[in-house]
């Protein structure tokens, strides 16, 4: 897992940029950076009421994987669009935080991103206006009230949890500052045309809650070749107890403790097996100084016990009879080959079409296993490109006749 929600607090004044603070940055530049999420800012206050609910006592600034840790600005009266000058820098407030599920491992909470959302105290994001020095001791200077005085926390809510009113979105779209992301969700609610039927724009989107909370000891059932590069380790109960079952697109994030004293890797991995069987397979690609991979590849065995989060994640296959779209490359093809498997084992008669690109045959994990799947499939349809073959490789691949898809389908990207 790539991240930067680990944070530690730095002596002395800090330059601060339009994306980030110097020296700092973000790891899911999807889902965590931008100009309008240049900035993460959460409270003092919100720190002493985690620590009362959660019983905690072990709190460090950057907790939350915030960048400025603040005295006062609570979530209930900062208001979208407000402006603030802190130190050298002019700051607008965008965006209430994005509550993936990294703050929960950060925390150690699988939990937290819900409880963040549920306890009115995400915490928000700001863009940068004007660049400046800034440091700890800086006073915050209000210049600015935000359009439609719409609070973080209730337009955290507003998303998230249930009750849409109208009047409230409309108002939301009105705000300026308000992050694209966040219009666009709102506006999806509006288009829905029904204020209490849910979010347009997270639907189908929404995972169910895990099976287990935090991880569970399972034990490597068995460790498969899949390619040069790529082997695929399935775990079981330590009772041979059937496992819940998961989604096809979902994934497990495996703890592993390597060096004795140090803190352990998290990594999470999607699941490439069949749904419904009594193991989960995940499939590892052992990267160049990749410490969790090569310990993976070269230490772990059939029999041995590690640390297992339930099935988690929302990219899943979607109900339906449309055509679906399987797009990925190289080991990138693990969750859209557990949606394959879902696909041959109901002998679904959707259109299915298996788009996929590796570097050559022995780089090319899943070739059998897939071809087998598609084999199952009535209209099922394949397109394999090796970037870099071998003289030998050109007969491994397979074409289909060019043709466009018309019509509405389900497309699934890896």
């Amino acid at each position: 897992m790539h991240t930067g929600i680990w944070k530690q607090a730095v002596p002395g004044r800090q330059m601060v940029r339009k994306l980030n603070v110097a020296g700092d940055g973000q790891g899911d530049l999807a889902g965590h950076g931008g100009e309008h999420r240049a900035v993460m800012v959460y409270q003092t206050d919100s720190y002493r009421h985690w620590e009362s609910q959660l019983g905690r006592h072990d709190f460090t600034f950057g907790q939350f994987g915030e960048n400025f840790t603040v005295d006062g600005l609570p979530d209930d009266e900062v208001c979208i669009g407000d402006r603030y000058r802190i130190g050298g820098a002019l700051f607008e407030v965008t965006q209430p935080r994005v509550t993936c599920y990294r703050v929960g491992i950060r925390m150690a909470d699988p939990a937290m991103p819900a409880l963040l959302v549920s306890h009115h105290r995400p915490g928000f994001y700001l863009r940068v206006l004007e660049e400046g020095e800034v440091g700890a001791g800086d006073e915050i200077t209000k210049i600015a009230d935000g359009p439609e005085r719409i609070t973080v926390a209730d337009i955290d809510a507003l998303l998230y949890l249930p009750g849409h009113p109208r009047d409230q979105l409309e108002s939301s779209l009105r705000i300026p500052a308000l992050s694209t992301g966040w219009k666009s969700s709102f506006q999806a609610l509006l288009d829905q045309g029904a204020a209490e039927a849910g979010n347009a724009g997270l639907s189908g989107s929404v995972a169910p809650p895990p099976a287990w909370p935090g991880f569970r000891s399972l034990r490597v059932a068995k460790v498969d070749r899949e390619s040069a590069s790529v082997i695929s380790l399935s775990f079981e109960q330590m009772d041979t107890s059937p496992l819940p079952a998961a989604l096809p697109g979902q994934f497990l994030v495996v703890r592993l403790r390597i060096t004795p004293g140090a803190p352990p890797l998290l990594r999470n991995y999607s699941m490439s097996g069949a749904p419904g069987e009594n193991t989960y397979r995940i499939s590892v690609k052992q990267e160049v100084n990749g410490a969790a991979s090569s310990f993976l590849h070269n230490h772990v065995n059939s029999g041995d016990v590690l640390e297992v989060s339930a099935p988690r994640g929302a990219f899943t296959l979607r109900a339906g009879d449309t055509p679906v779209v399987l797009v990925s490359a190289g080991i990138g093809a693990t969750p859209v080959l557990a949606m394959l498997h879902a696909l041959a084992a109901e002998q679904s008669s959707r259109e299915v079409w298996w788009l996929y690109g590796a570097r050559n045959r022995k780089e090319h994990p899943f070739a059998k296993e897939s071809r087998e799947l598609l084999q199952v499939l009535a209209r099922g349809q394949s397109h394999v490109v090796y970037s870099k073959p071998e003289p030998n490789d050109h007969s491994a691949t397979t074409t289909i006749q060019p043709a466009i898809l018309t019509r509405p389908c389900s497309i699934s990207l890896a």
